[in-house]
């Protein structure tokens, strides 16, 4: 199968590279030069809770090099879904599978309103604690969750198609019917931990640890969780506590992506995940007074950093 990763950051080169390392053409497509540069030169270096490996990719910064895919793996932040499908456009043809996998709310339905819904399923991964160590290099704490669903309806033949590519390059999938499961029982593990390790500095152990930031990140997840129980979503837990740090002992020393971001001082999804939460509140008038304030305390840091 030929499959593009459209935003090979720290995730996209775990996709990108233990699907090279199966017998697929994978393109990376990034627009950080330097990063496509070190994996055309020298290729793709993986390391982590699946190995350590050396992979021959693909690379390039424009889609146009890449040719029509079987599968687009759209792996950008959920502030660059929109243009990264736009760009994607040159590489999808009539039978493409389109598969955006983000952080949040919201992505996949943008992703369908620009290359069709009719292309699209959804990916939801988590427990893998990745990050970019230098241009060309990937490491990951985690090898946890591949969740796969249809932005509509329950589980086709196409979807196990493409949950077998994930299984057969080493990957944990899960192909559920119901997506919004599929997406809160994510969400509600991201907003536990993203906004308070971003503005705390600490690993998501560390804030398990610490009786302080488990105030704020548990009561996070509780209002979460009491929205998506609003919502009727049929969760698979009952424990919320024993859920979420499960979640997080499986990668204790990682830093979650919205840390990562203001580490390297960029802006992060906060608007995508604890801030997702305040909208969701506001709409059946469900109080969620930790995420609206830790919401506006990473915007705060963020207009600080002068990113935002």
């Amino acid at each position: 199968m030929k499959i593009a990763v459209v935003g090979c950051g720290a995730m996209g080169c775990v996709y990108a590279g233990l699907l090279g390392d199966s017998t697929h053409e994978v393109w990376a497509i990034d627009l950080w030069a330097e990063h496509i540069a070190a994996i055309k030169n020298s290729g793709l270096r993986l390391e982590g809770a699946s190995g350590s490996k050396l992979v021959q990719i693909r690379a390039t910064t424009d889609p146009e090099e890449v040719g029509i895919c079987d599968l687009v793996i759209i792996s950008t932040k959920s502030t660059h879904v929109e243009k990264a499908a736009l760009d994607s456009k040159s590489i999808i043809g009539e039978k493409t599978i389109v598969l955006p996998i983000q952080n949040g709310l919201g992505s996949p339905n943008v992703v369908a309103k620009i290359l069709g819904a009719e292309k699209v399923i959804v990916g939801v991964v988590g427990g893998f604690g990745a990050s970019i160590r230098e241009p060309g290099f990937a490491h990951h704490n985690g090898w946890e969750l591949v969740r796969l669903g249809e932005l509509s309806g329950s589980i086709t033949g196409r979807l196990k198609e493409i949950a077998s590519i994930w299984k057969s390059s080493g990957f944990n999938v899960e192909c559920f019917d119901d997506i919004d499961q599929l997406i809160w029982e994510k969400l509600i593990c991201n907003v536990c931990f993203s906004a308070t390790c971003a503005l705390t500095g600490l690993t998501i152990g560390q804030v398990m640890d610490d009786k302080n930031a488990w105030v704020c990140a548990s009561n996070c997840a509780l209002e979460a969780y009491n929205i998506a129980i609003a919502k009727g979503i049929k969760l698979r837990f009952d424990d919320l506590e024993s859920y979420v740090k499960n979640f997080g002992y499986k990668i204790p020393n990682a830093h979650p992506s919205m840390s990562l971001d203001h580490i390297a001082g960029k802006l992060s999804e906060i608007d995508a995940i604890n801030g997702a939460i305040t909208i969701a509140g506001k709409a059946i008038n469900e109080p969620v007074p930790y995420n609206t304030a830790l919401t506006a305390l990473v915007r705060n840091k963020e207009t600080q950093m002068g990113v935002r």
